[in-house]
């Protein structure tokens, strides 16, 4: 028997049809959305060259994972593995993302009490922060603006909560920052990659 023989009736076989397929189309869409995640995220942070050789891969792998499926659209199996992909890419996608942490953000603080231990803290921490005297809806309140890498948003909250758990705050997301505002990276993934751009 020769090896192209072999190969078709391998291809044919129940434990590649029902078996190592359906796995393989499983693994494809969980790669394409889990990539499609990123690659919004990325593409919403200015990141376009990355998301574009993303977007890449991204269709190249659907385009194969959608020829198996048409090649053998009578078989539902293939149908609920696909679903299964999808719904698995979401979470992973979403769990990379937090895992990479990238980024950088603002977080906003309003709070009615005195803030000086607070800026303190965050100051001795090495956090870039503006505060400001304001006026609410009730009278003065101080409000505070903290320029901050997405990883060390749980550090931050945990101490924003401790200082003044009642106080009101809210995080953006920042696309660029000015050198001379914010240390950015030395190097590493995230330099190489652009994740933390320049503005001059």
């Amino acid at each position: 028997m020769s090896f192209l023989e072999m190969t078709s009736d391998f291809l044919h076989s129940d434990v590649f049809v029902w078996g190592i397929l359906p796995f393989l189309i499983f693994l494809a869409q969980l790669f394409i959305v889990s990539l499609g995640t990123i690659r919004i995220i990325l593409l919403s942070k200015g990141q376009k060259i990355f998301s574009a050789c993303l977007g890449f891969f991204e269709v190249l792998i659907w385009l194969l994972a959608v020829a198996q499926i048409v090649q053998n659209v009578t078989n539902p199996l293939y149908y609920i593995v696909y679903a299964l992909g999808f719904a698995t890419g979401n979470f992973v996608g979403i769990w990379l993302e937090e895992k990479l942490a990238m980024g950088i953000l603002l977080v906003r603080v309003i709070t009615k009490k005195e803030a000086t231990k607070l800026i303190r803290n965050l100051r001795a921490r090495k956090f870039r922060l503006t505060s400001v005297a304001a006026r609410g809806e009730s009278g003065k309140v101080n409000v505070l603006y903290v320029i901050l890498k997405r990883k060390n948003l749980p550090s931050v909250m945990k101490t924003i909560r401790k200082f003044h758990p009642k106080s009101f705050f809210s995080v953006e997301d920042v696309r660029f920052v000015s050198e001379g505002a914010f240390p950015l990276p030395d190097g590493g993934f995230a330099k190489r990659f652009g994740f933390f751009r320049r503005e001059r």
